[in-house]
C-alpha cells in the first residue's frame, strides 16, 4: 500500500491565512510531490453541525467558500479527492462501532475537546455529537487507511486518539485490518499556530482577528496596518521585540529571502531586519508595509485561481459530487473489511450459512 493522505476542515466560514500556512500550502506541496497515492480532502460539514446544529444553512453556504479555497490554493481535483463528508454515510457507520472502544473518560481527557467546549461555552450543556467527534474523525481519517495526516499542532490529540483506536481495533478484530495514521506537522514552527493580528495566541473566525484567503488586496492591507506589535516600541529610536510581535511572527511564516531583492533592498534576509528592529531605529510602520507586499505576492495567485472558479461554480460542484463518489467507494470497502473482521457480514459468510444449514438440518 502506497502513503495515503487524509485532511480536512469545518465548512463554518472562509478559510483564513493561518489555514493557509498550517496545512493548505503544505497539501499543495504534498498533493504537487508524487510521492503519495491518493490524497483526500475532506469538507467536514458534518462535523460542522456539531455545534451548529440550529444554523445548518450557515454551514451549507460554506461548502462552497471551502471548496473554493481549496481549489484557488491550488488543489487539483485531477490529484487530490475533494469530497463532502455527509456525502459518505460508510463514516458513520464506522463512528458507532468505534464508540465501542473508547470511554467517556478518554474523550474527557482529550485536551482539544476541553479547549474547544470552553471557548464554545458548553461546559453546561455538551451536545453529544460534538463531545464525540474524536470518534467521527477516526472514521474519517481510517476509511480510508490514510497514513499521514497533514494537521497543524492543535489536532496532535485527535490523531493520538484515532491511533488508539486502531490499536484497539486491530487488537480485538485482527491485525492489520485498519491502518495506523501519522499527523505531519509544518516544517516551520511558527506555522503550526499562526496568531491573530491582535496578537491572540489563535487566528480564529470567532475572534474576528484573520486574514482571509477570500479578501480583497485592500482589506489584507488595512488589516496588517492594523497588527498588533511591540506596545513597547513607541519611538523608531526606541529599541524593539521581535518575540511576541505579530509583525514578525507573520514575516517568520511567509517571508522568503527573494522578497528582500523585489521590496526592501536594505536587507538581505530576515535575520537582518529584526536585527536592526531590535536595536533600534525601524518603526512599526516599514515593516507593516514590508509585510503587506509579502502578503500579496503570496495571495494575489490565489485570489486570481479564485476568479476562475468564481465564474465555474456548476464545474465545483461536479468536482464534489465526483469525489464524493469516488471517497464513499473507498469508504465502503474498508467497512466491508471492517464487518468481515467484527464478524457482522452476515450475508456475505457463506461459511456461516453452510454451519447454520448444518447445524440445523443435518440433524
Amino acid at each position: 500500500m502506497g502513503k495515503v493522505i487524509l485532511t480536512g476542515d469545518r465548512p463554518t466560514g472562509r478559510l483564513h491565512v493561518g489555514h493557509y500556512v498550517g496545512s493548505l500550502r503544505r497539501r499543495v506541496e504534498l498533493q504537487n510531490s508524487g510521492n503519495y497515492s491518493d490524497i483526500y480532502i475532506m469538507i467536514a460539514d458534518a462535523q460542522a453541525l456539531t455545534d451548529n446544529a440550529e444554523h445548518p444553512e450557515k454551514v451549507r453556504q460554506n461548502i462552497v467558500e471551502v471548496a473554493l479555497d481549496y481549489l484557488s490554493a491550488g488543489m487539483d481535483p485531477e490529484i487530490s479527492t475533494i469530497f463532502i463528508q455527509s456525502m459518505v454515510p460508510e463514516l458513520f457507520e464506522m463512528t458507532a462501532y468505534y464508540m465501542n472502544l473508547v470511554t467517556v473518560s478518554r474523550l474527557q481527557r482529550n485536551p482539544t475537546v476541553k479547549s474547544e467546549i470552553h471557548m464554545r461555552n458548553f461546559e453546561a450543556s455538551i451536545p453529544v455529537g460534538f463531545f464525540t467527534y474524536p470518534i467521527s474523525q477516526a472514521a474519517d481519517i481510517t476509511a480510508f487507511q490514510a497514513n499521514v495526516v497533514p494537521a497543524g499542532e492543535d489536532q496532535m490529540p485527535m490523531v493520538e486518539q484515532t491511533r488508539e483506536i486502531v490499536h484497539k481495533f486491530n487488537t480485538v478484530y485482527g491485525e492489520d485490518v485498519l491502518t495506523m495514521p501519522e499527523i505531519l506537522l509544518p516544517d516551520n514552527d511558527v506555522c503550526r499556530r499562526l496568531p491573530g493580528i491582535d496578537g491572540k495566541a489563535k487566528m480564529s473566525k470567532s475572534l474576528n482577528n484573520c486574514i482571509y484567503l477570500a479578501d480583497s488586496k485592500e482589506d489584507v492591507k488595512k488589516k496588517v496596518m492594523s497588527m498588533f506589535t511591540d506596545p513597547n516600541h513607541l519611538k523608531i529610536t526606541d529599541p524593539g521585540q521581535v518575540e511576541g510581535n505579530t509583525v514578525f511572527t507573520y514575516l517568520d511564516a511567509f517571508c522568503k529571502d527573494e522578497y528582500f531583492a523585489q521590496f526592501l533592498p536594505d536587507y538581505k534576509n530576515l535575520d537582518e531586519l529584526k536585527e536592526h528592529y531590535q536595536r533600534g531605529g525601524l518603526g512599526d510602520v516599514k515593516i507593516k508595509k514590508f509585510l503587506n507586499k509579502v502578503l500579496e505576492a503570496e495571495l494575489e495567485p490565489i485570489r486570481e485561481r479564485r476568479k476562475y472558479w468564481e465564474q465555474n461554480i456548476p464545474k465545483v460542484y461536479e468536482i464534489l459530487k465526483a469525489g464524493s463518489e469516488k471517497a464513499e467507494s473507498v469508504a465502503a470497502a474498508t467497512l466491508a473489511k471492517m464487518k468481515e473482521a467484527m464478524k457482522i457480514n452476515y450475508f456475505e459468510d457463506s461459511a456461516l450459512i453452510a454451519e447454520q444449514i448444518e447445524k440445523y438440518q443435518g440433524k
